[in-house]
């Protein structure tokens, strides 16, 4: 037995996330930023130059003979440079790209959690509409064979033309109901193979089982939205880059301070520097400068940096605030679809022992025609209802682990040994979400005595249901 039969979710995660481009896109960003940190440390290093020229100097000074002097250089010169002060700037733009780079991180994770959601919608879908192709089959099968029997009553002179054409109609809604899922089948399989990168399982006559991750979730709502909220990538990566984007405040604040460097110089050649005659020159100097004035420029740069420091700190809100609305329905449609699978069952199979006693009084011309197809397409209809009820909890389920970013791990996918430590003992610290509601939607259960005391009122015309 193969890994992929064995364990078909797994396999269908572990595909998708080898695969997609979302994920590696992320990665790649990751890295990037990496490099970015690197690149701006080396700002506190010292700077090693290199100069070499040779050029040809003309010069006409009046105030002595020959006015014109022309003269032939060149030479070689090493410059060591080192940073001693810049109002913290460089020291400030490591921090501000070290905090870039953990946001691409929180990306990184938050693509493969959604990777691995949509991977398992994918597959979730494809075996859903497979059973209801199946279910749609069957239902063909019974308005054909409803209709051969009518055709049959008719040519024997014991039906009428009339419950011949409802057959026919009938079959012919049964017919286009297969095309459809049929059609809807071909869409999530195209589907399916854009995001695992490879075609979907082919329909068996046997049904793959349903894998339901319904196991160690928590029991209250409450929970659930505090786990996902201290759990989200999404939202650690917009504190992040509140984070960054605070320093890149800082960082155009120390415009306004002086840079001071130490230069080291010291070079070789003929007529070097333009100095008639002179073979070597070399020196030592600390070099200041401010800028004094540069036409409100900086001033106008802070005041962009500010306003972007709080675009981030409105797009952290709303991370929050998304985070806490997807996992609150989606717990919320585990409760639910778990009930509603509970009442869909008893409808089906109410249904389908009411479909085969309407067969039997239609065989002994106790029930008509239309009686017989009504109740086929119920238990059609309904059929169809709990398989896709099924299905949607099943996805309900995944879809409160993804949002309490669990889901990944849930199917046993551990992070790359490069990423473990990056995040290792990482906070919201006083940068969490200052607008995201804390309390969760309570509804009261529904109270069917309440609503079965009210039914003695439709005896009492005139009278408000209440």
């Amino acid at each position: 037995m193969t890994s992929a039969t064995a364990d078909p979710l797994r396999h269908v995660v572990e595909k998708a996330l080898k695969t997609s481009p979302d994920v590696t896109a992320r990665f790649n960003a990751y890295r990037a930023a990496s490099d970015a940190v690197d690149a701006a440390r080396g700002g506190l290093l010292p700077r090693l130059d290199l100069n070499a020229s040779a050029g040809v100097d003309r010069d006409r000074i009046t105030s002595r003979l020959p006015q014109n002097e022309t003269l032939n250089r060149r030479g070689a010169a090493l410059t060591l440079t080192q940073l001693l002060w810049d109002g913290l700037g460089t020291q400030r733009e490591i921090d501000r790209f070290s905090h870039d780079r953990l946001a691409r991180y929180f990306d990184l994770l938050e693509a493969t959690e959604q990777t691995t959601l949509e991977a398992t919608r994918a597959l979730y879908d494809v075996q859903r509409f497979q059973r209801l192709v199946a279910l749609a089959e069957d239902n063909y099968v019974q308005h054909r064979y409803a209709s051969q029997q009518i055709q049959s009553r008719f040519r024997a002179g014991v039906g009428r033309g009339v419950d011949l054409e409802q057959a026919n109609a009938r079959l012919a809604l049964a017919e286009s109901n297969l095309t459809t899922e049929t059609a809807n089948l071909h869409d999530v399989m195209t589907r399916y193979a854009r995001i695992v990168g490879e075609l979907p399982p082919q329909r068996t006559d046997v049904i793959p089982p349903l894998t339901v991750l319904s196991a160690e979730l928590p029991s209250s709502s409450t929970e659930v939205l505090n786990r996902a909220v201290v759990q989200s990538p999404a939202v650690s990566a917009s504190i992040e880059a509140v984070r960054a984007a605070r320093l890149s405040v800082q960082v155009r604040e120390s415009a306004f301070q002086p840079r001071l460097e130490a230069r080291v110089r010291s070079g070789i050649g003929n007529n070097f520097d333009g100095v008639r005659d002179q073979k070597r020159d070399s020196s030592a100097e600390l070099v200041l400068n401010w800028n004094l004035f540069n036409g409100g420029s900086d001033q106008a740069r802070v005041r962009q940096q500010v306003n972007l420091l709080s675009q981030t700190e409105d797009l952290r809100d709303k991370a929050c605030q998304d985070v806490r609305q997807t996992a609150a329905i989606a717990f919320n449609d585990t409760r639910k679809l778990t009930e509603q699978l509970v009442l869909l069952d008893r409808n089906t199979l109410a249904i389908e022992k009411a479909r085969d006693a309407y067969r039997q009084q239609f065989d002994i011309g106790q029930r008509s025609l239309l009686d017989l197809l009504n109740s086929e397409n119920e238990l059609y209809t309904a059929r169809r209802a709990y398989a896709n009820a099924e299905y949607d909890r099943a996805l309900a389920f995944a879809r409160t682990h993804a949002g309490m970013s669990q889901l990944t791990a849930k199917l046993g996918f551990a992070r790359p040994a490069t990423l473990t430590d990056e995040a290792n003992g990482w906070s919201f610290g006083e940068d969490g979400p200052a607008r995201c509601p804390q309390a969760a939607i309570v509804l009261p259960q529904i109270d069917i005595e309440a609503l079965a005391r009210r039914v003695p009122a439709l005896a009492e015309p005139g009278k408000p249901l209440r």
